[in-house]
């Protein structure tokens, strides 16, 4: 039973913790205070809720160390949330002891404002979400009570992210761009982008022997990762669904088997050197360029914008979509785009030979469309650079003509 002993200027308050052993914990003015101390802790062991004193001082820094350090984490993943702890989450917490946060909601709360002064809306959302991550660890380790994150107003609601969906004209101009500015590597991964769906770590990972010429597919196995500045193989796709075969539609599977063909490294799709492409890189320094426009271009087709802030991401946006315009079934852009079905739908739902027809179809349609849109010189520098697809798509004049 709980008790309060007199010390020599103070109180000492004395309670059982759960495995019967005694503690205690001095300094207390009033045999009164020591006594209420020690019967909130005994109540507390009877309620299976007491948390040792010790293990609530933990700092904040410490505890989310541990964490960082044990948890089952991809290599990107663990870059993204060191890179959140180091440069959002030390500066405010770092000293607080778990107890502490525990008990400062409205602290919590401030932080989040101040957040959303330097960051995005979504970058906001995401820093809290690591946050509130350690301390949901906490509350299982026995740290503290409860997460007290439940109830912030991380969000006010109203941002969306604008997913820009490209037409397949647009990708055309943007592709020749890239070819000229890249190459022809680049001009068939602007295309794959699209075509496909396939993420970018998807792509760049593509090896020449790879390729299954007689399905005209390519394997999506073990994505290409950087992270801390060193490209490495996954283990396995993103998620298990992510493990596919893409089908390319004739005009891309003419491009793809022709860029093989000039190959002379083991990656398909590499940097001007041989090595692998780095997302970054090629991001400010090719892609951007080509579907923003180059104001100060010498050559006039450069110029003006195909699409502003079009990003590699929303390829795989633009791609679903436009399945989705041509009617192919749900099951059969999920699993184009390594996509799990939500719910029973995932049992019971498969994709059949026809819906993959179906799609090599409609892209092929799409495709066509966009090259049979372009202007006379714009076909003729896209044939310039693609001769193999003059095997396909002769001028309409030639085929007039003949």
């Amino acid at each position: 039973m709980a008790y309060a002993e007199r010390l020599a200027r103070t109180w000492r308050a004395r309670f059982k913790k759960p495995d019967g052993t005694w503690a205690s914990k001095s300094g207390f003015d009033t045999k009164e205070a020591a006594l209420n101390w020690s019967q909130e802790q005994e109540a507390e062991v009877r309620r299976r809720t007491w948390i040792s004193p010790q293990e609530r001082e933990v700092p904040f820094g410490d505890f989310a160390e541990q964490w960082l350090a044990r948890a089952r984490l991809s290599e990107t993943t663990r870059d993204k949330y060191r890179s959140y702890l180091d440069n959002h989450l030390r500066g405010q917490w770092e000293r607080w002891p778990l107890i502490s946060i525990f008990n400062s909601h409205l602290d919590i709360q401030a932080w989040v404002n101040e957040l959303h002064e330097e960051l995005s809306e979504p970058s906001v959302s995401s820093v809290f979400a690591l946050f509130s991550t350690v301390l949901n660890v906490a509350v299982r380790a026995r740290k503290i009570p409860a997460n007290p994150c439940h109830g912030i107003r991380v969000s006010s609601g109203a941002y969306e992210a604008d997913r820009q969906v490209a037409t397949p004209m647009q990708v055309v101009r943007a592709a020749m761009r890239l070819h000229h500015t890249f190459g022809r590597a680049g001009f068939v991964l602007t295309l794959m982008n699209a075509y496909t769906g396939a993420r970018w770590s998807e792509l760049v990972a593509l090896q020449a022997h790879e390729y299954d010429e007689v399905n005209r597919a390519v394997p999506v196995r073990t994505p290409l990762r950087e992270s801390g500045g060193k490209m490495s193989k996954a283990a396995q796709p993103k998620t298990p669904a992510g493990k596919r075969w893409l089908h390319l539609p004739g005009f891309l599977d003419a491009l793809y088997t022709d860029l093989i063909a000039q190959s002379e490294t083991e990656l398909v799709f590499t940097g001007a050197h041989g090595g692998a492409l780095r997302r970054g890189n090629f991001r400010s320094r090719f892609w951007r360029p080509a579907w923003d426009g180059v104001s100060d271009s010498a050559q006039a087709w450069l110029r003006s914008p195909v699409l502003p802030g079009f990003t590699f991401n929303e390829g795989r946006h633009t791609h679903r979509t436009w399945l989705a315009e041509e009617g192919v079934p749900e099951v059969a852009r999920a699993a184009r785009l390594g996509h799990r079905m939500p719910g029973m739908a995932n049992v019971y739902e498969h994709v059949t030979p026809a819906m993959r027809e179906q799609v090599l179809i409609v892209l092929e349609q799409r495709w066509q469309a966009s090259v049979g849109a372009l202007g006379p010189g714009e076909r003729e520098r896209l044939m310039e650079m693609a001769p193999r697809l003059g095997e396909y798509y002769p001028d309409k004049s030639q085929r007039k003509a003949s």
